[in-house]
């Protein structure tokens, strides 16, 4: 089998050299490397090829990566960055990715894993980010880049703080890393506590150790001790072989514990135990075992309030809370909406080169997505995203494709019904006529009516065209955005209000 041809890029580093023992890792990573000294010789590169891959070392700031983007403006060529950054500088990776890197790679990270993830986003870049591009023009067309899902240890990808707010808290974030102490993250559900929790962890000085997470409401009481604690061979029935706990798995690392407050009161006092004497015994052991490692836990509690209720200790809440970070709902931080958009356009898109033509978004969508408030914060944003894929077929998003969660029913956005469906529904007056559900005519509904008559009305409509231009129930159930579970519910509301033949009903609803 014939050994694949190395991927040439261009290093440009005039902060370090770059060393033969980490060349050799590069090589076997697959990369052949062209080392440059000056712009001079990237200029000249670029004069000979219309396309590169650079790999570029940054010190303080983005000014080299500007000027390397400037450079490639005036050659007319393709130039797709790869830039390392030092892990402690988590905001110069975030403002690299905005002005227009690729990618971003830890300064220490030579593994091969890393450099073909890396390779692989800049080879699925569309088009190379233009420095220059103002901020009202990035937010009248967002264009992604098709980039693989991050992976666990490369927490500098998935972070998106570009809100003054959460620029902040990122800038905070880093700080608190540096120093040996337990972090409580405090936030909405669906605000992103952990990716914070991770960069905490990637930014702290044990980055290189493992990063081990658990939800504390996902499992019962007992087997979360077992998780957390591990035992020893014979501890209980069915013990045959000791079991590290997660703590000793977190060893050198970071241990973080989400949804802390669902803990039961006897595990918080074996958790404060543990936090307190730095090391715990394994269940059904004798031997106490050393912890070295950072415990970071979060919550979407009040745990003032929780500990008023005699559900949580405050010997606890003390412990974990040696430094409280915490993170604002997606409408305290408006500025973080449109990069995100753009994000998950990217994580969604098929990593495919001929999908690779870019998603917009119009202005009077931006608008919606400004103007709602979010209340499941960004996961109820990537569902909007989702939603939006679905239903655009051309990879220009606009107000019709818009589907917001409003307390449990879903609503289309503003303007949808009439600019996005008019055209797939059928004539209002032969609809009034035709088998099955009795749908009111437009000639028959008026504004005087109340407004629960007029959701329901367009409900209506929604709910027969699209099962009229579907091949089953699933398939309609996805175009409306809901689960075939409540289009059943629904459904059976509209045949319960407007009876009509069994066998024409049982046609319409599979």
């Amino acid at each position: 089998m014939p050994t694949p041809a190395p991927h040439h890029v261009l290093w440009l580093d005039p902060f370090r050299q770059l060393a033969p023992t980490e060349q050799a890792q590069l090589a076997q990573a697959g990369l052949s490397v062209a080392v440059l000294r000056t712009m001079d010789e990237l200029q000249a590169e670029l004069a000979q090829e219309r396309a590169a891959v650079l790999v570029l070392g940054l010190g303080s700031d983005v000014s080299l990566l500007l000027d390397c983007l400037q450079l490639q403006q005036q050659a007319a060529a393709s130039l797709l960055v790869i830039c390392r950054v030092d892990r402690r500088h988590l905001e110069l990776a975030v403002s690299a990715i905005r002005q227009g890197a690729c990618h971003v790679l830890a300064a220490d990270d030579w593994t091969a894993k890393s450099w073909e993830s890396a390779l692989s986003c800049a080879y699925s870049s569309s088009q190379p980010a233009d420095a220059k591009s103002t901020e009202p023009a990035r937010h009248a067309r967002l264009t992604s880049t098709p980039t693989p899902r991050a992976e666990p240890e490369d927490a500098v990808r998935s972070v998106v703080y570009v809100d003054p707010v959460s620029r902040n808290l990122l800038a905070l974030a880093q700080r608190v890393a540096q120093a040996d102490v337990t972090v409580l993250l405090e936030g909405p559900t669906g605000s992103g506590k952990e990716v914070l929790a991770r960069v905490l962890h990637e930014s702290s000085p044990a980055a290189a150790g493992p990063f081990i997470g658990l939800n504390c409401a996902a499992m019962p009481e007992h087997m979360i001790e077992d998780m957390l604690f591990g035992h020893e061979k014979g501890a209980f029935t069915g013990a045959l072989k000791e079991h590290r706990g997660l703590f000793e798995q977190a060893q050198g690392g970071t241990l973080f514990l989400d949804e802390i407050a669902e803990l039961a009161l006897p595990l918080q006092a074996k958790l404060l135990r543990v936090l307190q004497e730095r090391s715990l015994t394994r269940l059904g052991g004798e031997r106490s075992i050393a912890l070295s490692l950072r415990v970071v836990a979060a919550t979407n509690k009040d745990l003032r309030q929780a500990i008023a209720r005699r559900e949580f200790r405050e010997d606890l809440y003390f412990r974990l809370s040696t430094f409280k970070l915490r993170i604002p709902a997606l409408t305290e931080r408006k500025g973080d909406i449109f990069p995100l958009v753009s994000r998950l356009l990217a994580r969604h898109q098929p990593c495919d080169a001929t999908l690779a033509t870019g998603w917009q978004v119009s202005a009077a969508a931006q608008a919606q997505l400004l103007a709602y408030a979010w209340p499941g914060n960004v996961r109820e944003l990537e569902n909007v995203v989702q939603r939006a894929m679905v239903l655009c077929s051309d990879q220009k998003i606009d107000t019709q494709h818009l589907m917001f969660d409003d307390t449990g029913e879903l609503q289309l956005g503003a303007g949808s019904l009439a600019s996005g469906w008019a055209e797939l529904l059928p004539d209002p007056v032969a609809m009034t006529h035709s088998p099955g559900l009795s749908v009111p005519s437009s000639e028959g509904f008026n504004a005087s009516k109340p407004l629960q008559a007029a959701v329901k009305h367009s409900e209506q409509h929604l709910i027969r065209t699209a099962l009229e231009s579907s091949d089953s129930r699933i398939e309609a159930a996805q175009k409306l955005g809901i689960s075939p579970r409540t289009l059943r519910y629904k459904l059976a509301r509209l045949r319960d209000a407007h009876p009509a033949p069994a066998p024409t009903l049982e046609t319409l609803s599979h």
